[in-house]
């Protein structure tokens, strides 16, 4: 199969080189008849001079052009070219000697008046090699263009398929925190068989869901996030009983905003995994601004200043690998560690 379409190529290929050098004998013959009635001489002379302009400009675009030109290596190329200018003239004036004695009989007077002056026939056929180089140049920078933007888009889909798996595994990451405390409260209240159960595992159902299914989407509504932050702050409630005080404020939610989903939940899990009771409470504030392109996001945990701060640990590390690969240039994010509190400020662009 590859045979015969290599044979297809080729025959192709050679009945277009035919026909390309056929109008290259059309024009010699018709420029130099412009001054002259005799046709037969002037297309014999243009035969003559066929051979030379078809190896000039073969020599030129199948090996001075993609061998030295191509490469960069220029000395060559000069060189090599000055030998195929100096041949190609000996051979051109040849062309004219042969026009002089076997078609004007050696009387100067019978040669065509164009087929005397060697340098209007050099330009003529340097033309075509000229013209014919031009086209193969152009024709290997398309094919470089080409294959520059092939790998380029492979390199680039390269980037994206690893940017998702970063993703993925950050995600991986995260998602054991949820499951790991929510299941803990679970199985206690299962052991006292209290009446909060059914509710946990509803809520717990919801958040499973979203980590299962919403978390691998590219964006998600920035009110399903809202909703899943009030379902694990429920789930912490029931946990921590008395010793536990949440305010979580928003304002100006738009139902249309959306954001990377799992981005500020992590926020809450770690406040509540690294926050400390102070008078016996754990107090966290959460709120949560909304306008037309931009989310501001600040939450605040009581917690006693110590050298290993959460950002050492998986949570925060991670949320700020995730803001790098989705949010690169479109977020500021703030982190105060003071000696009775821990407080992160986001600031967020979503167009």
């Amino acid at each position: 199969m590859m045979l015969k379409q290599l044979i297809k190529k080729l025959v192709f290929k050679g009945i277009l080189h035919t026909l390309f050098w056929c109008c290259v004998l059309l024009f010699f013959t018709y420029f130099f008849d412009s001054n002259t009635s005799n046709y037969q001489d002037t297309l014999l002379f243009s035969l003559f001079l066929m051979p030379i302009t078809m190896a000039t400009t073969y020599v030129s675009i199948y090996k001075l052009i993609p061998d030295y030109l191509v490469k960069k290596r220029y000395w060559l190329f000069v060189i090599y070219s000055v030998y195929t200018l100096i041949v190609s003239t000996y051979l051109i004036v040849v062309s004219v000697f042969f026009s002089l004695i076997y078609l004007a009989g050696f009387e100067y007077s019978n040669m065509n008046p164009l087929t005397q002056n060697i340098i209007i026939v050099a330009s003529v056929v340097y033309l075509i090699v000229v013209i014919v180089s031009a086209f193969k140049l152009m024709r290997i920078n398309l094919s470089h263009a080409k294959k520059t933007k092939a790998l380029e888009t492979k390199i680039l889909e390269t980037q994206l398929k690893l940017k998702e798996q970063e993703l993925n595994y950050l995600k991986m990451q995260i998602h054991p925190h949820f499951l790991f405390n929510t299941l803990n409260t679970m199985y206690g209240f299962a052991l006292k068989k209290a009446d909060e159960t059914p509710e946990m595992i509803l809520k717990l159902s919801n958040l499973l869901d979203y980590l299962l299914y919403q978390a691998n989407k590219p964006f998600v509504l920035l009110t399903d996030e809202i909703q899943h932050i009030e379902d694990y702050i429920e789930l912490e409630k029931m946990r921590f009983n008395n010793t536990l005080n949440v305010i979580f404020d928003y304002e100006n939610v738009n139902d249309t905003t959306t954001i990377a989903p799992m981005l500020l939940l992590p926020f809450v899990e770690n406040s509540f995994k690294h926050g400390s009771l102070m008078e016996g409470v754990l107090t966290i504030k959460i709120k949560l601004t909304s306008h037309a392109d931009t989310i501001s996001f600040l939450i605040e945990n009581t917690s006693f200043k110590t050298d290993d701060t959460p950002l050492h640990g998986i949570g925060l590390k991670n949320i700020e690998k995730r803001l790098e690969l989705l949010y690169r240039n479109k977020y500021d994010l703030n982190i105060i560690n003071n000696d009775k509190s821990f407080k992160v400020e986001l600031h967020l662009k979503t167009k």
